[in-house]
Protein backbone atom coordinates (compact mmCIF):
# COMPACT_ATOMS: atom_id res chain seq x y z
CA UNK A 1 0.00 0.00 0.00
CA UNK A 2 1.52 3.72 -0.37
CA UNK A 3 2.40 5.22 2.09
CA UNK A 4 0.12 8.21 3.92
CA UNK A 5 3.34 10.55 3.26
CA UNK A 6 3.39 9.94 -0.31
CA UNK A 7 -1.20 10.49 -0.66
CA UNK A 8 -0.86 13.40 1.65
CA UNK A 9 2.14 15.13 -0.77
CA UNK A 10 0.29 14.20 -4.04
CA UNK A 11 -2.83 15.88 -2.75
CA UNK A 12 -0.91 18.96 -3.82
CA UNK A 13 -0.18 17.36 -7.28
CA UNK A 14 -3.24 15.95 -8.94
CA UNK A 15 -4.19 15.72 -12.23
CA UNK A 16 -7.00 18.04 -12.41
CA UNK A 17 -6.80 19.12 -16.34
CA UNK A 18 -5.03 18.41 -19.06
CA UNK A 19 -4.52 21.62 -21.99
CA UNK A 20 -3.49 19.43 -24.79
CA UNK A 21 -5.20 19.73 -28.14
CA UNK A 22 -2.52 17.58 -30.60
CA UNK A 23 -0.93 14.08 -30.92
CA UNK A 24 2.14 14.01 -32.94
CA UNK A 25 1.50 17.39 -34.12
CA UNK A 26 -1.57 17.07 -35.84
CA UNK A 27 -4.87 18.60 -34.32
CA UNK A 28 -7.54 16.20 -32.68
CA UNK A 29 -10.67 16.53 -31.47
CA UNK A 30 -11.06 16.95 -27.63
CA UNK A 31 -13.57 15.84 -25.61
CA UNK A 32 -13.57 16.82 -21.50
CA UNK A 33 -15.91 14.34 -19.74
CA UNK A 34 -16.39 14.54 -15.81
CA UNK A 35 -13.31 12.21 -15.41
CA UNK A 36 -11.69 11.33 -18.77
CA UNK A 37 -9.97 13.94 -21.18
CA UNK A 38 -9.96 12.35 -24.72
CA UNK A 39 -8.30 13.16 -27.96
CA UNK A 40 -9.72 11.61 -31.20
CA UNK A 41 -7.60 11.28 -34.06
CA UNK A 42 -7.64 8.43 -37.25
CA UNK A 43 -10.25 6.26 -35.26
CA UNK A 44 -8.41 6.17 -32.07
CA UNK A 45 -9.45 7.93 -28.91
CA UNK A 46 -6.76 8.82 -26.58
CA UNK A 47 -7.97 8.69 -23.22
CA UNK A 48 -6.77 10.21 -20.32
CA UNK A 49 -7.64 9.77 -17.12
CA UNK A 50 -7.50 12.54 -14.47
CA UNK A 51 -7.68 12.23 -10.50
CA UNK A 52 -11.19 14.14 -11.02
CA UNK A 53 -13.97 12.80 -8.71
CA UNK A 54 -17.38 12.68 -9.78
CA UNK A 55 -20.15 12.29 -7.28
CA UNK A 56 -24.13 13.12 -7.74
CA UNK A 57 -23.30 13.98 -11.63
CA UNK A 58 -20.69 16.38 -10.53
CA UNK A 59 -17.21 16.93 -9.80
CA UNK A 60 -16.04 17.18 -6.64
CA UNK A 61 -12.48 17.38 -6.48
CA UNK A 62 -9.44 15.14 -6.79
CA UNK A 63 -7.87 12.52 -5.12
CA UNK A 64 -4.50 11.06 -4.92
CA UNK A 65 -3.40 8.77 -7.93
CA UNK A 66 -7.24 8.19 -8.41
CA UNK A 67 -6.63 8.34 -12.36
CA UNK A 68 -3.41 5.61 -12.10
CA UNK A 69 -5.61 3.04 -10.09
CA UNK A 70 -8.78 3.58 -12.62
CA UNK A 71 -7.01 3.35 -15.63
CA UNK A 72 -4.65 0.24 -14.70
CA UNK A 73 -7.74 -1.53 -13.10
CA UNK A 74 -9.95 -1.06 -16.18
CA UNK A 75 -6.84 -2.49 -17.95
CA UNK A 76 -6.87 -5.38 -15.48
CA UNK A 77 -10.49 -5.68 -16.37
CA UNK A 78 -10.53 -5.63 -20.01
CA UNK A 79 -7.65 -8.18 -20.65
CA UNK A 80 -9.72 -10.48 -18.14
CA UNK A 81 -13.30 -9.93 -19.91
CA UNK A 82 -11.54 -9.89 -23.45
CA UNK A 83 -12.97 -13.72 -24.28
CA UNK A 84 -16.93 -12.62 -22.90
CA UNK A 85 -16.90 -9.64 -25.18
CA UNK A 86 -14.50 -7.27 -27.21
CA UNK A 87 -13.98 -4.01 -25.33
CA UNK A 88 -11.85 -1.08 -27.12
CA UNK A 89 -8.67 -1.22 -25.15
CA UNK A 90 -5.70 -0.82 -27.55
CA UNK A 91 -2.62 -0.55 -25.81
CA UNK A 92 -1.68 1.65 -22.34
CA UNK A 93 1.22 3.94 -23.08
CA UNK A 94 1.56 5.90 -19.63
CA UNK A 95 -0.20 4.78 -16.23
CA UNK A 96 -3.18 7.30 -16.97
CA UNK A 97 -3.64 6.80 -20.41
CA UNK A 98 -5.30 3.82 -22.59
CA UNK A 99 -5.84 4.59 -26.26
CA UNK A 100 -9.01 2.48 -27.81
CA UNK A 101 -10.62 2.37 -30.78
CA UNK A 102 -13.19 5.20 -31.31
CA UNK A 103 -16.66 3.47 -31.90
CA UNK A 104 -19.97 5.10 -31.72
CA UNK A 105 -21.15 4.73 -27.98
CA UNK A 106 -24.95 3.75 -26.94
CA UNK A 107 -27.13 6.28 -25.41
CA UNK A 108 -27.45 4.53 -22.46
CA UNK A 109 -25.54 3.11 -19.00
CA UNK A 110 -26.51 -0.26 -18.31
CA UNK A 111 -26.40 -0.90 -14.69
CA UNK A 112 -26.42 -4.07 -13.14
CA UNK A 113 -27.50 -4.45 -9.04
CA UNK A 114 -27.52 -7.49 -6.85
CA UNK A 115 -27.83 -5.69 -3.40
CA UNK A 116 -30.58 -3.24 -1.98
CA UNK A 117 -28.73 0.30 -1.80
CA UNK A 118 -27.40 3.28 -2.73
CA UNK A 119 -27.41 7.10 -1.43
CA UNK A 120 -27.97 8.89 -4.79
CA UNK A 121 -31.35 9.86 -6.08
CA UNK A 122 -31.41 7.62 -8.80
CA UNK A 123 -30.38 4.15 -6.67
CA UNK A 124 -32.78 1.48 -6.03
CA UNK A 125 -32.82 2.14 -2.07
CA UNK A 126 -33.55 5.37 -2.07
CA UNK A 127 -36.57 4.40 -4.61
CA UNK A 128 -37.38 1.50 -1.64
CA UNK A 129 -37.11 3.33 1.10
CA UNK A 130 -39.52 6.23 -0.46
CA UNK A 131 -42.32 3.40 -1.01
CA UNK A 132 -41.30 2.03 -4.40
CA UNK A 133 -42.14 -1.69 -5.16
CA UNK A 134 -41.21 -1.59 -8.81
CA UNK A 135 -37.92 -0.25 -9.79
CA UNK A 136 -37.00 0.05 -13.62
CA UNK A 137 -39.79 -2.48 -14.25
CA UNK A 138 -38.91 -5.02 -11.67
CA UNK A 139 -41.14 -6.05 -8.68
CA UNK A 140 -39.51 -5.68 -5.42
CA UNK A 141 -40.94 -7.82 -2.11
CA UNK A 142 -42.14 -5.69 0.68
CA UNK A 143 -39.29 -6.28 3.83
CA UNK A 144 -36.31 -5.84 2.88
CA UNK A 145 -33.80 -4.02 4.36
CA UNK A 146 -30.39 -1.86 3.28
CA UNK A 147 -28.14 -3.25 1.65
CA UNK A 148 -29.99 -6.90 1.24
CA UNK A 149 -29.15 -9.40 -1.62
CA UNK A 150 -31.57 -9.38 -4.29
CA UNK A 151 -33.13 -12.58 -5.32
CA UNK A 152 -31.35 -12.09 -8.37
CA UNK A 153 -29.31 -9.43 -10.17
CA UNK A 154 -30.62 -6.86 -12.43
CA UNK A 155 -30.24 -4.77 -15.06
CA UNK A 156 -31.51 -0.85 -14.40
CA UNK A 157 -31.03 1.33 -17.37
CA UNK A 158 -30.27 4.73 -16.91
CA UNK A 159 -30.10 7.66 -19.18
CA UNK A 160 -26.78 9.18 -20.22
CA UNK A 161 -27.60 12.62 -18.83
CA UNK A 162 -25.38 15.68 -20.15
CA UNK A 163 -22.41 16.97 -17.87
CA UNK A 164 -24.28 18.75 -15.59
CA UNK A 165 -27.49 16.99 -15.51
CA UNK A 166 -28.77 13.75 -13.61
CA UNK A 167 -28.76 10.03 -15.16
CA UNK A 168 -32.40 8.64 -14.89
CA UNK A 169 -32.97 5.27 -13.92
CA UNK A 170 -35.56 3.86 -16.50
CA UNK A 171 -37.14 0.61 -17.49
CA UNK A 172 -36.69 -1.20 -20.93
CA UNK A 173 -40.01 -0.39 -22.21
CA UNK A 174 -39.69 3.28 -21.04
CA UNK A 175 -36.33 3.37 -22.59
CA UNK A 176 -37.00 1.75 -25.75
CA UNK A 177 -40.14 4.48 -25.81
CA UNK A 178 -38.08 7.00 -25.70
CA UNK A 179 -36.78 6.12 -29.01
CA UNK A 180 -32.86 6.02 -28.26
CA UNK A 181 -31.63 2.37 -29.01
CA UNK A 182 -33.35 0.20 -30.77
CA UNK A 183 -34.66 -3.14 -29.23
CA UNK A 184 -31.92 -5.90 -30.51
CA UNK A 185 -29.02 -3.63 -30.03
CA UNK A 186 -30.16 -3.08 -26.25
CA UNK A 187 -31.11 -6.71 -25.79
CA UNK A 188 -27.67 -7.69 -26.93
CA UNK A 189 -26.12 -5.07 -24.69
CA UNK A 190 -28.26 -6.70 -21.39
CA UNK A 191 -26.65 -10.12 -22.39
CA UNK A 192 -22.98 -8.59 -22.66
CA UNK A 193 -24.01 -6.51 -19.23
CA UNK A 194 -25.08 -9.93 -17.07
CA UNK A 195 -22.09 -12.09 -18.71
CA UNK A 196 -19.61 -9.30 -17.52
CA UNK A 197 -21.24 -8.99 -14.20
CA UNK A 198 -21.34 -12.80 -13.47
CA UNK A 199 -17.74 -12.74 -13.82
CA UNK A 200 -16.90 -9.50 -12.07
CA UNK A 201 -18.86 -11.30 -8.67
CA UNK A 202 -17.32 -14.79 -9.53
CA UNK A 203 -13.88 -12.96 -9.68
CA UNK A 204 -14.73 -10.62 -6.71
CA UNK A 205 -15.54 -13.13 -4.29
CA UNK A 206 -12.26 -15.32 -5.07
CA UNK A 207 -11.23 -12.13 -3.67
CA UNK A 208 -13.19 -12.08 -0.70
CA UNK A 209 -15.01 -9.15 -2.24
CA UNK A 210 -18.72 -8.03 -2.92
CA UNK A 211 -19.12 -6.77 -6.46
CA UNK A 212 -22.59 -5.25 -5.28
CA UNK A 213 -23.56 -3.00 -8.66
CA UNK A 214 -21.95 -1.53 -11.42
CA UNK A 215 -22.59 0.01 -14.53
CA UNK A 216 -21.38 -0.40 -18.08
CA UNK A 217 -20.85 1.84 -21.13
CA UNK A 218 -20.74 0.25 -24.80
CA UNK A 219 -20.46 1.22 -28.42
CA UNK A 220 -21.20 0.02 -32.33
CA UNK A 221 -18.06 -0.63 -34.25
CA UNK A 222 -18.65 0.11 -37.75
CA UNK A 223 -19.59 -2.94 -38.55
CA UNK A 224 -21.84 -2.73 -36.07
CA UNK A 225 -20.51 -5.68 -33.26
CA UNK A 226 -21.25 -3.93 -30.08
CA UNK A 227 -17.78 -2.84 -27.97
CA UNK A 228 -17.43 -2.63 -24.02
CA UNK A 229 -16.21 0.97 -23.66
CA UNK A 230 -15.00 3.66 -21.06
CA UNK A 231 -14.47 1.41 -17.70
CA UNK A 232 -14.97 -1.72 -16.67
CA UNK A 233 -15.33 -2.77 -12.64
CA UNK A 234 -13.72 0.32 -11.01
CA UNK A 235 -13.92 1.81 -7.77
CA UNK A 236 -15.97 4.55 -9.99
CA UNK A 237 -18.22 2.18 -11.59
CA UNK A 238 -18.73 -0.13 -9.38
CA UNK A 239 -19.86 -0.92 -5.25
CA UNK A 240 -17.29 -3.36 -3.96
CA UNK A 241 -17.40 -4.45 -0.59
CA UNK A 242 -15.54 -6.77 2.29
CA UNK A 243 -17.59 -10.18 2.32
CA UNK A 244 -15.80 -11.45 5.39
CA UNK A 245 -17.85 -9.32 7.45
CA UNK A 246 -20.88 -8.63 5.43
CA UNK A 247 -23.71 -10.71 6.65
CA UNK A 248 -22.57 -9.58 10.39
CA UNK A 249 -22.78 -5.64 9.54
CA UNK A 250 -26.56 -6.22 7.59
CA UNK A 251 -27.88 -7.82 10.83
CA UNK A 252 -26.56 -4.68 13.00
CA UNK A 253 -27.67 -2.15 10.41
CA UNK A 254 -24.02 -1.34 9.68
CA UNK A 255 -23.04 -0.12 6.54
CA UNK A 256 -20.58 -2.81 4.79
CA UNK A 257 -17.34 -2.19 4.85
CA UNK A 258 -16.72 -0.44 0.92
CA UNK A 259 -13.78 -0.05 -1.60
CA UNK A 260 -15.23 2.38 -4.10
CA UNK A 261 -16.52 6.01 -4.18
CA UNK A 262 -19.44 5.24 -1.56
CA UNK A 263 -16.91 6.71 0.88
CA UNK A 264 -17.21 9.99 -0.75
CA UNK A 265 -20.61 10.24 -1.50
CA UNK A 266 -21.77 9.36 2.04
CA UNK A 267 -19.38 12.47 3.73
CA UNK A 268 -21.55 14.76 0.76
CA UNK A 269 -24.21 13.14 1.77
CA UNK A 270 -24.08 13.20 5.50
CA UNK A 271 -21.48 15.67 6.99
CA UNK A 272 -21.17 18.33 4.25
CA UNK A 273 -25.03 17.85 3.75
CA UNK A 274 -24.53 18.58 -0.34
CA UNK A 275 -26.27 15.53 -2.51
CA UNK A 276 -26.04 17.90 -5.76
CA UNK A 277 -27.20 20.89 -6.10
CA UNK A 278 -25.42 23.68 -5.65
CA UNK A 279 -21.34 24.11 -5.32
CA UNK A 280 -19.94 21.06 -3.84
CA UNK A 281 -18.18 21.76 -0.41
CA UNK A 282 -14.08 21.87 -0.75
CA UNK A 283 -13.29 17.89 0.38
CA UNK A 284 -10.25 18.31 3.40
CA UNK A 285 -7.53 16.32 2.27
CA UNK A 286 -8.53 13.61 5.33
CA UNK A 287 -11.03 12.73 3.04
CA UNK A 288 -9.18 13.10 -0.63
CA UNK A 289 -6.24 10.28 1.60
CA UNK A 290 -8.36 7.98 3.10
CA UNK A 291 -10.24 7.88 -0.50
CA UNK A 292 -7.28 7.20 -2.13
CA UNK A 293 -6.02 4.71 0.75
CA UNK A 294 -9.70 2.57 -0.38
CA UNK A 295 -9.15 3.22 -4.47
CA UNK A 296 -5.77 2.07 -4.22
CA UNK A 297 -6.96 -1.31 -1.72
CA UNK A 298 -9.16 -1.91 -4.43
CA UNK A 299 -6.76 -2.12 -7.26
CA UNK A 300 -4.65 -4.62 -5.21
CA UNK A 301 -7.55 -6.93 -3.61
CA UNK A 302 -9.27 -7.47 -6.97
CA UNK A 303 -5.91 -7.96 -9.03
CA UNK A 304 -3.71 -9.49 -6.11
CA UNK A 305 -0.92 -7.40 -7.38
CA UNK A 306 0.69 -4.33 -5.70
CA UNK A 307 -0.04 -0.64 -7.15
CA UNK A 308 3.08 1.13 -7.63
CA UNK A 309 2.23 4.93 -8.13
CA UNK A 310 3.72 6.97 -10.73
CA UNK A 311 4.81 10.41 -8.61
CA UNK A 312 6.52 12.41 -11.64
CA UNK A 313 4.70 15.68 -12.46
CA UNK A 314 2.28 14.21 -14.64
CA UNK A 315 1.57 16.82 -17.66
CA UNK A 316 5.30 16.42 -18.80
CA UNK A 317 5.56 12.62 -18.72
CA UNK A 318 2.07 12.19 -20.33
CA UNK A 319 3.30 14.31 -23.33
CA UNK A 320 6.00 12.39 -23.86
CA UNK A 321 4.42 9.31 -23.53
CA UNK A 322 1.54 9.91 -26.22
CA UNK A 323 3.58 13.01 -28.31
CA UNK A 324 0.68 15.53 -27.11
CA UNK A 325 0.99 19.13 -26.81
Amino acid sequence: MTDDATLRAQCAHTLDATPFTKLGGRTADRYIGKVRDCLMIDGERTIIVTDRLSAFDAVVGTIPFKGQVLNQLAQFWFEHTKAIAPNHMLRVPDPNVMVARDVTPLPVELVMRAYLTGVTSTSIWKAYESGARTFCGHALPDGMRKNEALARPILTPSTKAAKGDHDVSVSRDELLAMGRIDPETFDRAAEIAAALFAEGQRHAAKQGLILADTKYEMGLDADGHIIVIDEIHTPDSSRYWYADDYLERLVRGDEPRSLDKEYVRRWLANEAKWSGDGPPPVMPDDIRVEAARRYIASYELVTGTTFVADPRPPLPRIAAAIGAS
